[in-house]
């Protein structure tokens, strides 16, 4: 009898401990102040050589997906990585330095020239992998051995891109043409993941009105409706999505950067007459 109630105290202790670090991961949220300016996301900082304590909203996105990533294992070797649109951000090296194998994507130079974005000048366009390590995260040797890379059309996703433990995009799937466009990517990237795969992707978040919106261009901003749909049709499929809607209350959250947008805070912007921030999908495929 005594050692039944040792077993039961044991599992009842265990599914706490359990549920306790569960309620402290990462879920869909807003980009703030708090979470950027913490202990975490700062260790995350370091790794990424991003050492100037900036408050930006695009740091706020590669730490992030990191953390998602780390906090689901999936940042270790064996594990296997597509990035969509990467462009020449950190997180590549950064996971590869993890000994995930990682399938940089990136859309054609010719593509990113035609486009309003000025990709390739502003130096945020890949032409292969020799352009994702520029800040040594990695060694040399060990990105060549975890890192590819290819050209991908987000709009048309290869059939062949499959069985990925995870994927991520830092703010591409709102250049896609239009919110339709978007939503559509989120869906169809699904089946790059193997059951149990994790994806992370950041966009931008219109926080000034829940009806009207920028809905075609060369950047479209989802509202809070647009995310709400977009999950209800992941839990539909079997995925589980969590939101969180809560926004900061820091002085950087409250600070509206404008054109041509060089301050220091940047976690919200001016863009017409709508302010935007960004914000984090992050998916958990059915198993």
């Amino acid at each position: 009898m005594r050692i039944k109630k040792c077993s039961r105290l044991f599992h009842n202790c265990s599914k706490l401990v359990s549920d306790w670090y569960l309620s402290k991961r990462l879920r869909s949220c807003v980009c703030t102040q708090e979470q950027l300016s913490s202990e975490t996301f700062q260790s995350w900082c370091f790794k990424i050589r991003d050492t100037m304590m900036r408050m930006h909203r695009k740091i706020w996105e590669w730490c992030f997906i990191a953390q998602a990533l780390y906090e689901r294992e999936m940042l270790k070797p064996g594990r296997r990585g597509l990035g969509f649109g990467v462009g020449q951000e950190p997180l590549v090296a950064l996971f590869a330095s993890c000994g995930s194998d990682i399938l940089a994507t990136d859309m054609r130079e010719e593509e990113a020239l035609k486009s309003g974005s000025d990709w390739v000048g502003t130096s945020q366009h890949a032409r292969g992998i020799e352009d994702m390590n520029k800040r040594g995260i990695c060694d040399p040797q060990e990105f060549r051995k975890h890192v590819s890379f290819r050209v991908v059309d987000m709009n048309h996703i290869p059939d062949d891109l499959r069985d990925f433990d995870f994927c991520w995009s830092s703010c591409a799937f709102d250049h896609l043409g239009t919110l339709e466009k978007g939503e559509e990517f989120i869906h169809n990237m699904m089946n790059c993941l193997r059951p149990g795969g994790v994806a992370v992707h950041t966009t931008e978040y219109n926080l000034s009105s829940n009806t009207t919106t920028v809905e075609h261009g060369d950047v479209v901003f989802f509202r809070k409706c647009d995310f709400e749909e977009i999950a209800a049709r992941l839990r539909k499929n079997g995925h589980r999505i969590d939101l969180d809607f809560t926004l900061g209350n820091g002085e950087a959250d409250r600070f509206v950067d404008k054109a041509p947008y060089r301050h220091n805070p940047h976690l919200r912007f001016q863009y017409g007459e709508y302010v935007s921030t960004s914000f984090a999908l992050l998916i958990e495929k059915s198993s």
